[in-house]
């Protein structure tokens, strides 16, 4: 049986903060579930950096450091002051040093952002300046985002695209989505063979 990881204690935020920040909710923890299935995979590619983008409470990120240790350095992102505080208490709370940072998707990491209209159309363009040769990127989506549609615009970026987890959430089909360097896919490709 693999291991198993604590879901965050958010017992520290309040209905106060939940008005200001997303409460946690089933994509968020498919998203847990998905990276607890990854966990040997995220272990293995040893980050020294872990980026979440829209941290809300924290909890993914804070999650995210209960697998891998107090090595890598935890950066997350969000335009809400509100939601860059409860990531930082989250963090303090499960004993995860969270650093965020009030940007626009990652806009103060990176400075020459074009300016479209779509997030994704924004997003998925940055992330072959993000990720190292064996990053991984992980992507929450809804039957409507067109999952295969993203896999063929991340595949013109050099990526490849797995599906790790899907769930039925109320009228709402969710999927995780993890996409990986084409360069290191073939290097275990060529390992396996």
């Amino acid at each position: 049986m693999s291991e198993t990881f604590p879901t965050p204690d958010l017992c520290h935020l309040t209905a106060d903060d939940y008005n200001h920040v997303y409460e946690p909710a089933e994509d968020t923890f498919l998203l847990l579930d998905a990276l607890e299935k990854d966990a040997d995979l995220l272990r293995s590619i040893a980050p020294s950096i872990c980026l979440e983008v829209g941290c809300g409470s924290g909890a993914v990120i804070t999650f995210l450091g209960s697998i891998l240790g107090s090595r890598p350095h935890y950066l997350c992102t969000d335009l809400n002051p509100h939601a860059a505080d409860c990531a930082t208490r989250t963090g303090k709370q499960n004993n995860i040093s969270v650093h965020p940072v009030l940007t626009d998707l990652v806009s103060a990491l990176l400075p020459r952002l074009q300016n479209k209209v779509d997030v994704m159309d924004r997003f998925f363009p940055l992330v072959p300046r993000l990720l190292s040769d064996y990053g991984v990127f992980y992507l929450v989506t809804i039957e409507q985002n067109d999952p295969e549609e993203i896999g063929c615009k991340m595949r013109d970026l050099g990526f490849t695209m797995d599906k790790v987890m899907s769930r039925k959430a109320g009228p709402e089909k969710l999927a995780i989505l993890r996409f990986s360097s084409c360069k290191r896919t073939m290097e275990e490709n060529e390992r396996n063979a």
